[in-house]
């Protein structure tokens, strides 16, 4: 087997990787937004809400001075 024959065997089983990879982050995603763990439609807002002033798409706690344990 040569080297060129190698590399084609690789490049096949890295796009087969790579796009499986692809699909389960995309049905995570979908997943995610219809039990409502986390709604993409917000963050489709940030091209248009992206100055200082806009309101924050998820609110933070405020960071405290030290954490008690």
């Amino acid at each position: 087997m040569d080297l060129d024959t190698l590399r084609g065997f690789a490049y096949v089983f890295f796009t087969i990787l790579f796009t499986l990879f692809l699909y389960a982050y995309i049905v995570s995603m979908y997943v995610k937004d219809k039990k409502g763990i986390t709604n993409y439609e917000r963050y489709s807002q940030l091209a248009l809400q992206d100055e200082l002033h806009d309101a924050l798409i998820e609110p933070r706690p405020p960071l405290s001075s030290h954490k008690r344990g």
